[in-house]
């Protein structure tokens, strides 16, 4: 029952990850367009889980020249999307380690794109990018220190209660 709990979870998160990533690549109007993104992707998704994940994700419509809509993410000032990609990090982080300033994480097995994303998400100066496999991350960071206080902000994010 945990497991597939897990694994429903884990399938959310990547889901949610590919739908920020195509609204962010492709001017998208309708759930209906981005259920036929996302099942070209291989996401078997309906369109009430579509529904559902554009509510959480709290997505947006905007007008786009030709009187044209499209899928945005509100901007990120509500303090519960914050808790969401804090969570997304605490579900997909095993361990990480420093190579001088190139900070390597290890995620949970197809987590390391939303881990990224999360990490993009919650602005952290330090990190100049990320780069995302399928469960590993490298982070650009600007000095060898800073990696190490990344680092130490990142466990009292993973650890936190």
């Amino acid at each position: 029952m945990i497991e597939e709990r897990q694994k429903g979870l884990k399938m959310k998160i990547s889901r949610q990850s590919k739908i920020i990533e195509l609204i962010n690549k492709y001017d998208i109007e309708t759930q209906e367009e981005l259920a036929d993104r996302l099942m070209k992707d291989g996401y078997n998704v309906t369109q009430a889980t579509v529904s559902r994940d554009i509510r959480e994700l709290k997505l947006t419509k905007v007008a786009v020249d030709g009187g044209k809509q499209k899928y945005i993410v509100l901007q990120k000032t509500e303090p519960d999307l914050s808790e969401k990609y804090t969570r997304v990090l605490r579900d997909g982080f095993l361990s990480m380690d420093m190579a001088q300033n190139i900070l390597v994480i290890k995620t949970v097995s197809g987590m390391a794109m939303a881990v990224a994303a999360a990490l993009d998400a919650l602005h952290i100066s330090s990190i100049v990018g990320c780069i995302a496999g399928d469960d590993t991350i490298m982070c650009a960071i600007r000095t060898s220190d800073e990696t190490v206080k990344v680092m130490e902000k990142l466990s009292k994010i993973i650890n936190a209660v």
